[in-house]
Formats: C-alpha cells, sequence, structure tokens
C-alpha cells in the first residue's frame, strides 16, 4: 500500500466522483481507477458502489475513510510539528551540561539567546560528562557543555574557556593560612571528589597522578555544594573550581601552583547527525558569546 493511494482514496470519497477527483488530484481518470482498484485488492473488499455517475462509500469504505482521516490529520500534525522545529526562531533544543555550568553559564546564556529568539524552547540535562557524551553519541541530547576527557572520535568538541582549579580547605585546616600550595604536599590529606565519570574527578585523578599521590578519598559527590559543604565541615580537603552560589563560610581558597590546574570547558555535537537551525544558532551563539568574553577580559588586563 502506497500513501498516494490513500489521498486518492480520500479525494474520491470526498468528491464522490472519478471524473472530478482526477481531476483534482491531476491525473487521469484510468490511473485513479486502477490505484483504487489496487487499494481494494490488497484489502480483500470493495470500498465504493456505483449509482449512476457517482460512486459512493459501502460500510467497508466507511470504516476505512475514519482510520484514512485520522492518518492524514497525524501525519498533516507530524509535518507541522518538524516545520517548527525546523524554524529557528521558533524551534526546541536540547541541551545537557555539567552540574556546575548550571548555576551561573547556563542560565546567563539562555537568557540572553532568548533575548533575540524569544520562542525557542529549550530542554535540559544535567550529567557527568561521560553520561553527557553518551547522550549525545545516541541523539538524546543536540548540544552539551562539557570537558574534553573521552570524548569519543564522532564528537566534535569546541573549546569555550578555560577556568582556574583551587584547594578547598576548612578554615582551621593547615593550609587555610598559605596563599598557594603544591599537590605533592596533599599526599597525606583526606580528599572529598567527585563520583567516577565526572569531568572534575577524571581532572584530579590525573594532576594527583602527576604528583604522584594515590589519593586517599573519604567521600564521592555528585554535587560541588556537597562537597564544598563537607570540606566547611572540616571532613577533608577538594579540588574545585570557584562557582558562584557556594557558601564559603568556613571554606579558604587556596591557588595550586604546582603542576597548574585548570579545566577546559568546550561545546559538543554529534558529527554526521542533523543538527536543526536553532540548534545551530544557539552553538554559534555560545561559541561568540565566549570569544567575545575572553576578548573583553584580555582587554581589560592589559
Amino acid at each position: 500500500m502506497e500513501w498516494q493511494q490513500l489521498e486518492y482514496f480520500q479525494t474520491v470519497a470526498r468528491m464522490q466522483n472519478m471524473t472530478s477527483a482526477a481531476r483534482a488530484m491531476n491525473i487521469t481518470q484510468p490511473a485513479l481507477s486502477r490505484s483504487i482498484a489496487r487499494l481494494e485488492s490488497e484489502l480483500n473488499v470493495p470500498l465504493f458502489e456505483r449509482k449512476g455517475r457517482s460512486i459512493i462509500l459501502n460500510r467497508y469504505g466507511e470504516l476505512f475513510l475514519t482510520r484514512v482521516e485520522k492518518i492524514m490529520e497525524e501525519y498533516q500534525a507530524g509535518r507541522r510539528e518538524i516545520e517548527q522545529l525546523l524554524d529557528p526562531e521558533r524551534g526546541e533544543i536540547s541541551l545537557g551540561f555539567l552540574h556546575t555550568l548550571g548555576i551561573r553559564w547556563i542560565p546567563d546564556l539562555i537568557g540572553k539567546f532568548r533575548e533575540s529568539y524569544p520562542n525557542v524552547r529549550f530542554q535540559l540535562h544535567q550529567n557527568s560528562n561521560l553520561n553527557l557524551l553518551h547522550q549525545l553519541h545516541s541523539g538524546e541530547i543536540d548540544l552539551c557543555m562539557s570537558s574534553p576527557q573521552e570524548t569519543p572520535p564522532n564528537i566534535h568538541w569546541t573549546k569555550l574557556w578555560t577556568e582556574e582549579l583551587f584547594l578547598a580547605v576548612p578554615v582551621h585546616h593547615r593550609l587555610a593560612g598559605t596563599k598557594s600550595v603544591a599537590l605533592k604536599e596533599l599526599k597525606d590529606e583526606m580528599l572529598i571528589s567527585y563520583k567516577e565519570g565526572y569531568g572534575l574527578r577524571h581532572i584530579m585523578d590525573e594532576l594527583l597522578h602527576q604528583a604522584g599521590i594515590s589519593p586517599k578519598i573519604l567521600f564521592e559527590g555528585e554535587e560541588i555544594h556537597t562537597i564544598a559543604g563537607l570540606v566547611c565541615a572540616g571532613l577533608g580537603i577538594a579540588i574545585l573550581p570557584k562557582t558562584e552560589g557556594i557558601d564559603e563560610d568556613g571554606l579558604v581558597w587556596v591557588t595550586i601552583t604546582d603542576p597548574d590546574c585548570n579545566r577546559e570547558i568546550g561545546i559538543a555535537w554529534a558529527e554526521g547527525k542533523f543538527l536543526s537551525p536553532a540548534a545551530n544558532l544557539f552553538k554559534q551563539f555560545v561559541i561568540n558569546t565566549a570569544n567575545q568574553y575572553h576578548k573583553t577580559k584580555s582587554n581589560n588586563q592589559t
């Protein structure tokens, strides 16, 4: 059965005249008659009865027309939804991002983008770095803002900015009064860290490995606020980015000098997979915004 057969059947059923229906469909009457005959043969029942020059639906045809009209309605609704998604000013973007970006960066970026495109909708997904890349690969999300660690070859990742990582210690810790510290000085410390699969955990493990330290991890968490809270409570120390919204009472930030501790944040998408116009617009907006931010920051420092 072909889609065209359903369109022909619906038109004949409405017009009740083969000649008029053929003219409306811009085909010959014999071609239309053959199409209806093939449809009846496939269904194994007649769909019309002839009355003079007109043809009318029999009870099988009436039953089938009800289903065909529902199919046509769903088809048209699907087309309209796709057209809206392909409209860069009315589309939908599925965006994944690291938990630490949800406090400032993501709200700011989406808010500024919607000033120009107020009708674009967002589906937001917070996850670990590794899970974000899996979601991107599977097509569950369009874009993600993540670190480059463990990025597979079919994922394109573009750097947006670099942020410094600090040692977060309780106010009464022995290092609280120092301005800087080398990682090798932490060999006997109890660490509070992210769980496996999180970008910051991967970065911390690599840095400690470079310093020749086998970490003593007391607690593994998923949220930076929880980790910072445990540090404030004096339960350990952590390697974290300075993040807005953290309660810093009882916490001191110490600069790490050896080795340099940073993490890169970028935007990623799956190569070879369809990216809607709205998603493409947002991707370029994020890249341009990050470039402008760093250009302004560089000018202010000179």
